[in-house]
C-alpha cells in the first residue's frame, strides 16, 4: 500500500492529538487482560536497531513491589521540588506527577543493553540506539492504548538504578520508562502542564535549521 486514505490519516492525526500523559485514573476500573494483551502486542511492531528488539517488561503487580516503586517516586519528587523556588516551586508542588497510587496496571520497561539479538548492527557507533528503540516501542503502546480508551502516564521522576534493584531486574537491564496504565478520569487535548501554566507548546516546526 503506497498511502492510506485521507479519512484514515485524519483519524491518525486525531489519535496523536488526543494522546495525553495521564495522571488521574479510575482506580476501581481494572484493565481487561485481553485488552492489555492487545496493547502490549503493539510493541512487537516497533522499529528496533538491528532488529534487536531490546525491550524488556516487568509487570509491577504485588503490593510490596508497588510500595517500593511509589517510595522511589516520592523521594525523587521531594528532591526535585527542593530544586525549585518561588512561583515555580509553588506550581510544582501543586502538580500531580504520578498516577502510581491509582493506576490498575504499572509496567517497568527496560532496555537490555547487552542483548545478542541483532548482532550489534547499528549499535556499534551509537549503542544508545537500543534505548531509542525502546522509546519507539513505548510510543506504539501509548497510541494503541489511547485508541482503545486507555490512558498512559510516563513517570520519569524516579531513581532508575534503585528501581532496577527493587524490581530485581537482571544485570544489564536499564530502565527506560515506568508506565501507569488505566482508564482515565477524563480526556483532554490539552496537556496538564499547559493547563497548570508550567509550560506552553511551541508552534509546530517553528524553527527548522538548514545546512
Amino acid at each position: 500500500m503506497d498511502s492510506f486514505p485521507d479519512a484514515f490519516c485524519e483519524q491518525l492525526h486525531d489519535l496523536m492529538s488526543w494522546r495525553r500523559d495521564v495522571r488521574h485514573f479510575q482506580a476501581d476500573k481494572p484493565v481487561p487482560e485481553a485488552l492489555l494483551g492487545t496493547v502490549l502486542e503493539a510493541i512487537r511492531l516497533a522499529p528496533s536497531v538491528g532488529l534487536s528488539e531490546p525491550w524488556r517488561l516487568i509487570n509491577v503487580k504485588s503490593p510490596e513491589a508497588r510500595a517500593k516503586t511509589l517510595a522511589n517516586f516520592e523521594a525523587a519528587n521531594a528532591e526535585a521540588l527542593a530544586g525549585y523556588s518561588g512561583d515555580r516551586a509553588q506550581i510544582y508542588a501543586g502538580l500531580k506527577l504520578s498516577g502510581m497510587q491509582d493506576a490498575p496496571v504499572q509496567l517497568a520497561i527496560f532496555c537490555d543493553d547487552g542483548t545478542d539479538k541483532g548482532a550489534g548492527l547499528g549499535a556499534g557507533t551509537m549503542p544508545e540506539a537500543r534505548r531509542y528503540s525502546v522509546v519507539s516501542a513505548v510510543m506504539n503502546l501509548w497510541l494503541m492504548a489511547r485508541a482503545h480508551g486507555l490512558g498512559v502516564g510516563w513517570v520519569s521522576i524516579i531513581d532508575p538504578k534503585q528501581m532496577a534493584v527493587d524490581l530485581e531486574a537482571p544485570e544489564g537491564w536499564a530502565l527506560v520508562a515506568y508506565l501507569c496504565i488505566g482508564f482515565p478520569v477524563e480526556t483532554s487535548k490539552t496537556p496538564e502542564l499547559e493547563k497548570a501554566k508550567w509550560e506552553q507548546r511551541d508552534p509546530l516546526l517553528a524553527e527548522v535549521e538548514e545546512r
